[in-house]
């Protein structure tokens, strides 16, 4: 099953959201805000779905904090509750300068 932005953006409420541990850790790490992700999850755009992803279907949301960088937040949904699995800033390393095409890996 795909995710909808729609759908996702319907359940972004304190009540409906579900941070991992992993994500916790991750956004500490990173110096990212709560509030940056669901601003991502609120403006941005899927740009990847993961529909077999454990336990449910996820995607990746290109979107922007509060200090207009791109980010990158990985969220997962049962269609009752959102799961903020990660969130990162990209690299330019990784990804194209769209942040939305991710660069061949040279072996």
């Amino acid at each position: 099953m795909e995710l909808s932005l729609e759908e996702l953006q319907k359940l972004c409420t304190l009540e409906k959201i579900v941070i991992t541990l992993h994500a916790v850790k991750r956004l500490e790490q990173r110096g990212i805000r709560s509030n940056d992700v669901l601003h991502c999850i609120m403006s941005g755009e899927i740009i990847e779905q993961y529909p077999d992803d454990y336990p449910y279907p996820s995607c990746l949301i290109l979107g922007s904090c509060s200090k207009k960088r791109p980010l990158h937040a990985v969220i997962g949904s049962n269609g009752e509750q959102l799961w903020i699995i990660t969130a990162y800033y990209p690299s330019p390393e990784q990804w194209e300068n769209d942040w939305r095409t991710r660069k061949e890996q040279v072996e």
